[in-house]
């Protein structure tokens, strides 16, 4: 190792000062490419719902309500769920911040990847005044920062500490007008975009028809824009004639995207990010995920929130995918629990893989005695107590 970055990799003797780590498995450090840290504070306090609708007015409900401790309780709650995942062995974070809490505590963590400022407006009326104001805090907070990470090293520097970087980005296709998700687009200083999709039958519906449990949702929040005409097509076409589909764009959930929508958005090189657990709390639905990798589009996994999840470990959300798509190989999980997931955030040439020049983050874990298949041990349920992150 040097300034903390793999050097070799090699047999034989060990150098002077190795550790023995014992039967473990070495991995690089995991990403989750897809969460909600500001949201931690509702761990335990919204029910699994049969609906995508009805999970929403009862998460409105409780953040109309606010936190337990108010802005100071909810940071309390986004600490302690970023050093879990930390300790988990996440080294990296896709994460979703309408209140840009999570920079900081990110930072805190030791944890790096790209947090998405995330604009919601069914009927802005001012979309670029909108997107300039967002990029506006954005950049305030760089600067009030002293830089992100990465962002301030001296010439000729190596740091361990990964890099966070923060991109604007839309909601979702039923809270984003179509000038707005378009001007985001526009204005998008090329990081990667990120976007909740098809996440449930009603968003597909909605988009069809231009009725359906989102549209009174929208009504009785006082949101409606009777100028929204229904697209009448799917959400990767719709978003693809706003501008919104593009090399890296991260679909976030894709549960009810057809095999043409897949397509489309391999041919397009974006992703998804697939949330399994998350969407059967929320109603959603079980994930296609076999069609997923069937389909060649490449596939980064997130946790998604503690309103959602019951946990921000991306093993737990291994074990999930494992228990849902028993003929994936247990290898091409494992790639998008790190490389796959290392290239969403756009860090793919840092972390992911282990090799010379590679940023020297792993997780350890434990291998039980006569395991024959580590691999698939891996994605089956590791146990907390046999994770162990190493930061060299």
């Amino acid at each position: 190792m040097a300034a903390g970055r793999v050097v070799a990799i090699g047999a034989g003797r060990a150098p002077a000062g190795a550790q023995d780590l014992g039967e473990v498995a070495l991995l690089p450090g995991l990403v989750n490419a897809h969460t909600h840290l500001e949201l931690s504070w509702l761990a335990g306090r919204i029910r699994p719902a049969a609906s995508m609708v009805d999970w929403i007015r009862a998460l409105l409900a409780e953040r109309a309500a606010g936190p337990p401790g108010g802005d100071a309780g909810a940071a309390r709650a986004a600490r302690a769920a970023a050093s879990t995942m930390r300790d988990s062995g996440t080294v990296l974070v896709g994460d979703i911040a309408n209140s840009l809490l999570s920079p900081a505590i990110l930072r805190e963590a030791g944890l790096g990847g790209l947090v998405f400022h995330e604009l919601l407006g069914f009927n802005t009326s001012d979309p670029e005044m909108a997107v300039r104001e967002a990029w506006q805090r954005v950049d305030r907070l760089a600067t009030d920062a002293g830089g992100l990470a990465g962002r301030h090293r001296a010439a000729g520097t190596e740091s361990a500490d990964p890099d966070l970087r923060i991109s604007v980005v839309a909601h979702a296709p039923y809270s984003v007008s179509p000038a707005l998700m378009s001007e985001i687009a526009r204005e998008d200083r090329g990081l990667p975009l990120s976007v909740h999709l098809a996440e449930s039958a009603e968003e597909i519906d909605f988009l069809r028809t231009g009725r359906g449990p989102f549209r009174s949702l929208l009504e009785d929040l006082g949101l409606w824009s009777p100028a929204w005409q229904a697209p009448r097509c799917d959400p990767v076409e719709y978003l693809r004639r706003l501008g919104y589909v593009k090399p890296g764009l991260l679909a976030v959930h894709a549960v009810h995207l057809t095999d043409d929508a897949l397509d489309a958005l391999r041919e397009a090189e974006a992703m998804v990010v697939t949330c399994p657990r998350s969407n059967e709390w929320v109603g959603g639905g079980i994930p296609r995920v076999a069609h997923f990798y069937a389909a060649g589009v490449p596939v980064a996994i997130g946790t998604d929130s503690l309103a959602s999840a019951p946990s921000l470990s991306v093993f737990d959300e291994l074990a999930a995918l494992r228990r849902i798509a028993p003929d994936v190989a247990a290898a091409s999980l494992l790639d998008s629990a790190t490389r796959t997931g290392a290239d969403a955030l756009g860090q793919g040439e840092d972390f992911g893989t282990i090799g010379p020049g590679k940023q020297a983050a792993f997780v350890s874990v434990a291998i039980p005695p006569g395991t024959t298949d580590v691999e698939e041990y891996l994605v089956s349920g590791v146990p907390p107590a046999a994770v162990r992150p190493i930061r060299l």
